[in-house]
């Protein structure tokens, strides 16, 4: 199954609200008039500041809900240490599964035809042990308990937008595990949709010039932003994007997209 992702609802008017918070910081306008006469002009001007500032808390004052399905429970473990993001995941434990389970093959194991082979052949196996411990009479909630990290699963996303900033730095970066990278930018595609001033230099550190990681000086994606020009040339890097040395690292094909 295919990752979905889709923006499920969010605040109205995010770009304003974020505007409207920060004015009370900076305005002498009572609590009444705080909201009045906003420009576009003027809430582009608003979101910039703060944002350039690294005034984020008044970020905290808009909601995104994502609803997410094609994933791995690997991959949902992850999205929980995000613990200022909030999640409701389909349940294995009221939700009984007929028939073989769908699961996330990754990449790596996709390119080796021996050992996707086996890989499958596990998973009809954990499914028809699955399948008769129900039949057996076995508890859904502890019959799930064989089924692996490479389930597929769906879960609701619910995040303002600072938290979003912060997920988006450390999982769209190319050290990410390739399938929340997958994940993180296509919630950042929705995301800069809906309230682009928010979210306009949203990314990994490098889509804002540095990087914290060890071996960011000879990561293919940070020498392009920081250097297009000579990295294309030193690597003969082609216009569809850097590569990385493993293929379990998924090339990042949205820099220019997400740079702002």
């Amino acid at each position: 199954m295919a990752l979905k992702v889709i923006l499920l609802a969010h605040s109205p008017e995010p770009e304003r609200a974020v505007a409207t918070a920060a004015r009370n910081c900076y305005s002498p306008r009572d609590i009444e008039t705080i909201d009045e006469n906003w420009t576009p002009e003027d809430i582009r001007k608003m979101v910039a500041r703060v944002r350039d500032a690294g005034h984020l808390s008044t970020f905290e004052h808009t909601m995104f809900t994502f609803g997410v399905s094609g994933v791995s429970r690997s991959l949902t473990h992850q999205l929980v240490r995000h613990r200022h993001m909030s999640f409701e995941q389909k349940s294995q434990r009221y939700i009984k599964i007929k028939g073989q389970f769908e699961y996330i093959t990754p990449p790596s194991i996709s390119a080796r035809p021996d050992v996707k082979a086996k890989y499958d052949a596990l998973m009809a196996q954990i499914s028809e042990f699955y399948q008769e411990a129900l039949a057996a009479g076995t508890p859904a909630e502890d019959a799930r308990f064989a089924l692996p990290n490479a389930a597929e699963t769906q879960i609701v996303i619910t995040a303002n937008a600072r938290a979003l900033l912060d997920f988006f730095t450390l999982r769209t970066c190319n050290n990410a595990q390739w399938e929340i990278r997958e994940l993180a930018f296509a919630m950042l595609r929705l995301a800069k949709k809906a309230a682009p001033a928010l979210f306009i230099r949203a990314g990994a550190t490098c889509v804002r010039g540095y990087c914290n990681e060890p071996n960011g000086p000879e990561c293919p994606r940070y020498i392009l932003v920081a250097n297009p020009v000579a990295a294309r040339r030193k690597a003969g890097i082609d216009e569809s994007g850097p590569k990385r040395a493993s293929t379990e690292i998924v090339a990042d094909q949205q820099t220019a997209a997400t740079a702002g």
